[in-house]
């Protein structure tokens, strides 16, 4: 089996994990409030990323090179955890990741101001069909808008922030910095309003806010594994394949059947997400938009594309034949 094979093979089987993931996250999030969840988990976390952490044999310090940036982007991966998994805990899993995925076409614009890369008119006329998809999930006016659907689009936006960041960012900073700044903010800020939210948790749903860390690291080392053999331009839209175990664990744990609007819209923006990231794959020798994605909203785990690949330097010049 070639590289590329075993790197997208590792993604889907990552992304089936992360999957899994957020269902534990919906079943408790019907109990818990977001932050109670997040804070246990990133507790549990702990011991997993120092372990990791202790194969580092590189010299260097935890101290960040942009204190500001990465200062933004913990609080920017703070929100979108929050918002994400209470998102998960209120809407449709089917619903909530096709709102999610719109997050590659909010990167394509934040990485203007950001990066102040030209966006030519094919990518342009991929972010509009994309965003046309999240109307048609959203319904406004047809359906009611709640706060899960809003939570969703933060989630959705910050985490297009938080990835825009470590592109500008990622070069100058040690993966170590990038992972654990993070981890303190959510663990931080989740704990100043535990007790606001909490509930006493019986140890079977300790075991699964276990589960949660476990997942989640787990899924993340099979993330970096796939970036290492295979192109982010390959290894990113295996993402996409969550809407499959959405509908399979919507039907099998509660009750859910996307409906044809909610199949509509991501479809086009699956469509567009893919479009971007295959166009810039072609023409550029960097880090594909999509790939610095990552997960986007799993606050427990390594970001894999940013120990694996670079990020796109500030005074790259974009090719003039890109859209």
């Amino acid at each position: 089996m070639t590289g590329s094979r075993k790197g997208i093979l590792l993604a889907l089987l990552a992304f089936g994990i992360y999957a899994t993931h957020d269902v534990v996250v919906k079943f408790l999030g019907s109990s818990y409030s977001a932050f109670q969840i997040i804070f246990f988990s990133v507790l549990l976390t702990f011991p997993f990323l120092t372990v990791y952490m202790l194969r580092d044999v590189g010299a260097g310090n935890l101290r960040p090179v942009h204190p500001g940036w990465t200062a933004l982007r913990t609080l920017a991966v703070v929100v979108t955890g929050v918002s994400a998994f209470y998102a998960f805990s209120v809407l449709p899993l089917a619903q909530t990741y096709a709102i999610l995925f719109a997050a590659p076409l909010l990167i394509t614009v934040l990485a203007i101001p950001i990066l102040g890369e030209r966006v030519r008119l094919r990518r342009w006329l991929a972010v509009l069909v994309g965003l046309t998809g999240v109307m048609i999930v959203l319904r406004p006016g047809a359906a009611e808008l709640s706060a899960g659907h809003l939570a969703a689009l933060l989630a959705a936006f910050t985490g297009a922030f938080a990835s825009v960041i470590v592109r500008k960012i990622g070069r100058d900073e040690r993966s170590e910095v990038l992972m654990l700044y993070p981890m303190l903010g959510n663990y931080v800020v989740t704990g100043a309003a535990l007790p606001f939210v909490y509930q006493p948790m019986p140890v079977s749903h300790l075991g699964l806010i276990l589960v949660i860390s476990a997942f989640g690291f787990v899924a993340g080392l099979c993330l970096i594994a796939a970036y290492r053999r295979a192109e982010a331009a390959l290894v990113a839209p295996m993402q996409y394949s969550q809407i499959l175990w959405a509908a399979l664990y919507g039907a099998l744990f509660f009750d859910e059947t996307p409906d044809g609007a909610t199949l509509a819209g991501a479809g086009l923006i699956i469509a567009s997400g893919l479009y971007i990231v295959l166009r810039e794959a072609r023409v550029s020798a960097t880090t594909p938009v999509i790939g610095t994605r990552g997960r986007l909203f799993a606050p427990t785990s390594p970001r894999p594309s940013e120990r694996t690949t670079p990020a796109t330097p500030d005074h790259a010049t974009p090719d003039p034949a890109s859209p």
